[in-house]
């Protein structure tokens, strides 16, 4: 489903409708782009309800995050939300950047403190005359132009939050602070998601919260992003796949089938919808689709 005009995602995701979105990232060269294009243009069909660029580490990305979601906004029906981090940048780089993206027509911004460039484990060096926390960053994209921001949550609570109860604080405060709705990391346990919900719940905040899905093709990629962000990989996952070892088609369609299984029990759970990292390819997606028998 797309939006309507003047609607924002955080209503649409509050009417009951189930929603499907996609994340893709900035690509370094040519071949990477038209990559790109091809996943969004094979994806566009199924009307998703927002798709998202990344940011890279320090603002690496920052120009090509801006003129891809500013060719999405222009070029497509699709409704383009863009990543903007803390890191590297003080706060009138990202008034200018919040400015950059209301030239090229985008009002959806995803607020994150973002990770140092040495990872998310890495402590935390603020900018000089930047800000330190998203809470921060959701204030400024409110108080400039007329944005509707998206935050990040994390089922299994982010690496430098001292428990789940303080990550849930965390994301209510940016509720609280004017954000619409939550995008949470990958996950791989329907339980860990709902633990989630029902914690913000708690703290009286109803901020729609979609859950991030990215199936695992390969075990050991997985696991090496899963230890940085701070997922893991449960024994019975890693047993599912590990029975197939050494046959690379066997084990990306057992993932595909664990990330289908995932995906429905929670939209049957009553998550509003379900937010797909692609690595900006379409494949991946449109098998669990054909899974879930999710037709254009």
């Amino acid at each position: 489903m797309t939006t309507g005009a003047g609607r924002s995602l955080g209503e649409i995701l509050r009417d009951g409708g189930r929603s499907f979105s996609f994340e893709f990232f900035p690509p370094k060269d040519d071949a990477g782009e038209a990559q790109l294009w091809d996943a969004i243009r094979a994806l566009e069909p199924y009307r998703p309800t927002f798709v998202s660029v990344t940011y890279g580490a320090g603002g690496a990305t920052r120009d090509k995050t801006v003129s891809i979601t500013g060719r999405i906004a222009r070029e497509t029906e699709l409704v383009p939300m863009a990543h903007l981090t803390c890191v590297g940048h003080t706060r009138e780089e990202l008034e200018g950047i919040l400015d950059s993206y209301v030239a090229e027509g985008v009002s959806h911004v995803m607020a994150l403190r973002g990770d140092p460039q040495e990872g998310p484990r890495a402590d935390w060096t603020p900018t000089e005359g930047g800000l330190n926390y998203a809470v921060d960053l959701v204030d400024l994209a409110r108080s400039r132009g007329d944005f509707r921001v998206g935050v990040a949550a994390f089922p299994e609570g982010h690496p430098s939050a001292a428990s789940l109860d303080q990550d849930a604080d965390v994301l209510v405060a940016k509720a609280e602070a004017g954000a619409e709705f939550a995008v949470t990391q990958m996950f791989f346990r329907a339980e860990d998601y709902f633990g989630l919900v029902e914690r913000v719940r708690a703290r009286g905040a109803d901020i729609p919260i979609l859950p991030g899905i990215m199936p695992i093709l390969n075990l050991s990629a997985i696991r090496r992003q899963g230890e940085l962000i701070g997922t893991s990989v449960p024994d019975d996952i890693v047993a599912r796949i590990a029975a197939f070892e050494g046959d690379p088609a066997a084990v990306r369609a057992e993932g595909i089938k664990i990330a289908a299984e995932l995906c429905d029990e929670l939209l049957a759970g009553g998550a509003p919808g379900l937010h797909f990292y692609t690595l900006n390819r379409s494949k991946a997606t449109l098998e669990i689709f054909e899974a879930l028998q999710i037709t254009v």
